[in-house]
Order: C-alpha cells, then sequence, then structure tokens
C-alpha cells in the first residue's frame, strides 16, 4: 500500500550551499523529450548501439562467472583489477605514452575521473581554465566543488593557448580542463603545435593539465597526434580515458592516467567514493580484451562513423540555408553548427520537436557569455540515411524562420 501525501507537508532538508550552484544537466533534460521514438534525435552523445560487440562481452562475462566467479563476485582494489590496469599501460604505450601500473586507476568512466581529480584539487574560489564552449558535465562538476572560471576562447584548432599568459598575471589558475581530440561539443582538435605549447605553459607556471580523451581512438581522417601526457616529462598531466565510446558505455569502465602523487590522492577519495569499480564488469572486460580483436574492433568503427560523419557533413550542405556555418570533425561523434545571423538555437529547438528533429542548444555548453545561435549535431548514432532526412527536416525548419 502507497502512502498518500502528508496534508500539512514539513518544510525540505536545507541542502549544503554547494547545491546551489549544482544546476541539471540542460543536455539530459532535453534528451528526455527528444528521445521520444517518433523524433530522429542528433542531441544525445551516443555511439551506435549496433556496433556494440555485444556477443563477445557477454562471453566473456560468462567466462569471468564460470571461472572466477567468487572473485568476480567478491570486493576488490580501490585501484583497480591488476591485469586490466597492466593491458591499459600496453595500450598507452603503443600511442607513445609510458606508464607503470602504479600510475593506473580505474574509474566509473571517465566522469568520474573528472569528479575525482576536482575532488583532490580544488577549494571554492579555486580557478580552472576550460574551453569557451566546453564539455557541459564538467562544467557542472567544477561548478558542484565551488570552482571559479578562466575562460579561453577556441577555434578549428581547438583552445588558443596564446591567450593563456594572460590569465597567469592577475590570477594563477589551479587547474587545466580540456578534451583535445575531437571535442565535445565542437568536434575540433587541439593542434600539434598548441599542445606542445600548452605543456611548456603548465610546466612553467606548474599547473596542472586534465586531458579528457574518451574520444581519441576514433580518428577517421588525418594522422594520430600525441597526447598531451605523452608530451610531459615533468608530471603535469592527468589524462582521462573510457571504453564508453569503443566497447559499450555501460560497462561504465575509464581509467585515468598521471603522476604518482596525484594519483595517490584520487585512490584515496575514490574510497570514500564508492570503493572500487565494478569488479565483474573489470574482469569480464580484461577476459574481453585477451580474446578480441581490440584494434580490428576500432577500425570498424572508425570506418563506420567516418561514414556517417560524410554523410552528415553533404547533407548539411546540401540542406542548410544559406548563413549557416559548421565544423568539418577529423574523428570523434559531433557537429557544431552555427546559424543564421540572427537566429537562437533556443528558441529553434521546440519548432524543430514539432518536425520531429532534435539536437542540443549550444548555450549551456559556455562557462561565461553564453551564445544562443550554434547548436551541437551527433553523427554517430544514426545512418547515412537518417543523417541525411534528419537535416532535410532541420534545413527547412531554419529555413522558415528566415522568411
Amino acid at each position: 500500500m502507497i502512502a498518500a501525501p502528508l496534508a500539512n507537508a514539513p518544510p525540505p532538508f536545507p541542502l549544503s550551499q554547494r547545491m546551489s550552484r549544482m544546476k541539471a544537466s540542460a543536455v539530459r533534460e532535453i534528451l528526455k523529450v527528444a528521445e521520444r521514438p517518433d523524433v530522429l534525435s542528433f542531441a544525445g552523445g551516443l555511439p551506435a548501439p549496433e556496433l556494440f560487440p555485444v556477443e563477445a562481452i557477454a562471453q566473456a562475462h560468462a567466462e569471468a562467472f564460470a571461472e572466477e566467479g567468487r572473485a568476480a563476485l567478491q570486493y576488490s582494489t580501490t585501484e583497480g583489477y591488476g591485469p586490466l590496469r597492466e593491458w591499459i599501460c600496453a595500450h598507452m604505450a603503443e600511442r607513445g605514452l609510458s606508464v607503470g601500473v602504479d600510475q593506473v586507476l580505474i574509474t566509473n568512466g571517465s566522469q568520474q575521473g573528472i569528479e575525482l581529480v576536482a575532488k583532490v584539487m580544488l577549494d571554492p574560489g579555486d580557478l580552472v581554465v576550460v574551453e569557451n564552449p566546453s564539455y557541459l558535465a564538467a562544467l557542472q562538476t567544477f561548478s558542484g566543488y565551488e570552482a571559479s572560471y578562466a575562460v579561453v576562447g577556441s577555434d578549428d584548432d581547438g583552445m588558443r593557448v596564446e591567450d593563456l599568459e594572460r590569465l597567469v598575471t592577475s590570477r594563477k589558475p589551479k587547474l587545466i580542463y580540456l578534451v583535445p581530440n575531437f571535442q565535445n561539443p565542437k568536434g575540433t582538435t587541439l593542434s600539434l603545435e598548441r599542445r606542445r605549447a600548452l605543456v611548456r605553459f603548465a610546466q612553467r607556471h606548474r599547473i596542472l593539465i586534465l586531458e579528457d580523451n574518451p574520444y581519441g581512438e576514433l580518428r577517421f581522417r588525418g594522422e594520430h597526434l600525441p597526447s598531451l601526457a605523452s608530451l610531459d616529462d615533468e608530471g603535469v598531466v592527468v589524462s582521462l580515458g573510457s571504453f564508453s565510446k569503443t566497447l559499450a558505455p555501460g560497462l561504465r569502465i575509464g581509467w585515468m592516467v598521471g603522476p604518482r602523487d596525484i594519483l595517490r590522492a584520487v585512490t584515496v577519495v575514490k574510497q570514500a567514493a564508492d570503493l572500487h569499480t565494478a569488479t565483474v564488469a573489470q574482469r569480464a572486460t580484461a577476459r574481453l580484451l585477451t580474446r578480441f580483436d581490440f584494434n580490428a574492433h576500432l577500425e570498424r568503427l572508425r570506418v563506420i562513423y567516418g561514414e556517417r560523419c560524410m554523410a552528415m557533413l553533404a547533407s548539411l550542405e546540401r540542406h542548410m540555408p544559406v548563413g549557416t556555418r559548421w565544423t568539418q570533425p577529423d574523428g570523434g561523434m559531433f557537429v557544431w553548427a552555427e546559424l543564421p545571423r540572427g537566429m537562437s538555437a533556443d528558441a529553434l529547438f521546440p519548432l524543430a520537436l514539432e518536425k520531429r528533429v532534435a539536437f542540443v542548444p549550444g548555450a549551456p555548453f559556455y562557462a561565461a557569455e553564453p551564445r544562443h545561435e550554434f547548436m551541437r549535431l551527433n553523427f554517430s548514432n544514426r545512418p547515412p540515411e537518417l543523417l541525411e532526412e534528419g537535416m532535410r527536416r532541420l534545413g527547412a525548419v531554419i529555413a522558415s524562420q528566415q522568411q
């Protein structure tokens, strides 16, 4: 029997002042509306579910239960399952980053890595450098720790690193956060010259860089660029990775690689947060990676996501009215589009929903001075024919507002 609400309900429990800075994700609220089955949604940052290696993941879990079930269901170490951390070390070495197992921490997706670094590094009022626009969930996290922001603009080559020097003349930042590869939301990539300059800047001023790299394996065009961590020989970079965009987000397995002193502190706060990442998922993933051709799987993702990105770009060219512009990603999952002068993506969103097409308005991605003429489009989760139809509908809505 469900109890009826109290006629004279008591006042709500008082929440912390910190909670006043924690806002619900605008993207998540939009997705509640946009993910109706009759809507062609390009709003979510979703990998293609038909590309999840479901059978291989299921087999790895079955083997984990059959051969080590009791250990897989037991508590484990906070740092993570040893063989999985060893695989990550070897994988990083193939990409030019040499780290020891004691420099790897398994996290609940790379999102937990952002949270843990913020908890270790930030006191109220501390300054965090972010791109404008930047990853929304990172902004939520930093705001929850009452950080203030130093905003740096970006262009097709990523964060304008040359603008950082002016920041330290008045106040030293505590942390620099960025997504260097196929950035969320813009899809742009930090150039090699700027990567080197950013690491030199952080080393010179002893500022920690948080390199968030969930999309780095998804380059389908151009040459691979070295990670910020691989360019750092003074311990100023913490780098985050994830299997969410390459295997499946439901596994909730990410990792953090960084200086040992930072990793020790982060391990302590992870102990207090959740003890450890799920043992079953870690052991099954480690098994999967020893028997599954991960590199071949990555190549398949790159080919298909590349085809979908090119399909979206071609559809935008065909259907968007004059005055609309967009980025040209070399990888990842997103295109960032600018509406014709005077138009607002916020105002356009409900009109697009009426035509059963959805996107994410760009304003929530700005830490300062939100701009309303941008929108984020996800291409990874739709086949080319639906990308074509979706951009046709969206182009028609935009054109209707120009008349």
